[in-house]
């Protein structure tokens, strides 16, 4: 009997050796409540680094958007200014354009008004030379009579070739803008309101009237 006892004692320290070697080896191991906080943890880690990788790829695009942003800014200025300056250069020139037309119109007027002036003082000098050749013989063979005649119609193709031509005025009805009538008859041959005498001849410079005719007119 003692010898069964003490195998038995003998076999119970054996196992409890075996099971204190045992729980030495084995690794640790987490109840799994601990397990599932671990897992949160290590879920919301993740979660919070995924945001800040957002972020920092939006911080890379957002230098870009703002280069190409301002380069945008920068065209549409260079367009605006563009579009500024030629509507300014567009104003200048139809500044110029009006201003060379009005210059010509001036310069036109001035000559034509220069012009007028010389034939005023020229036309008395006609009218002497009419009325003396008024007085001779158109046919005299006097040679003085006929260089008189050749002078005057020298003077008159002078005139006409600068544009001076006579007022159309016996004959024709009165007209004030080409006719000053000073005088007026009873005619029966005429018509009412017909230049029956020209008592001063009148003259054009082109379109303009340089000289009124002075005129007899009919009743």
């Amino acid at each position: 009997m003692a010898e069964i006892k003490e195998e038995k004692a003998m076999n119970e320290t054996t196992e409890q050796a075996e099971e204190t070697v045992n729980e030495a080896e084995a690794p640790d191991t987490e109840n799994p409540q601990d397990a599932a906080e671990t897992s949160q943890e290590e879920a919301s880690e993740e979660a919070e680094e995924e945001p800040e990788a957002e972020k920092a790829e939006d911080s890379d695009a957002a230098p870009r958007k703002g280069f190409f942003g301002k380069k945008k800014d920068k065209k549409d200025k260079k367009d605006q200014q563009i579009e500024e300056l030629t509507d300014r250069v567009r104003r200048q020139m139809a500044e110029f354009d009006n201003f060379r037309k009005r210059t010509e119109k001036e310069k036109s007027a001035m000559y034509e008004i220069g012009a007028k002036s010389v034939i005023e003082k020229i036309l008395p000098v006609v009218d002497n030379f009419e009325r003396g050749l008024a007085g001779v013989d158109e046919n005299s063979e006097d040679p003085f009579v006929q260089g008189m005649q050749k002078i005057y119609k020298q003077m008159m193709s002078t005139l006409e070739s600068l544009e001076v031509k006579p007022i159309e005025a016996v004959g024709q009805e009165f007209n004030p803008d080409f006719h000053n009538a000073v005088m007026h008859v009873d005619d029966e041959s005429l018509g009412e309101n017909v230049v029956a005498e020209e008592l001063q001849k009148g003259y054009m410079y082109r379109d303009s009237v340089v000289r009124h005719s002075m005129v007899k007119v009919a009743n």
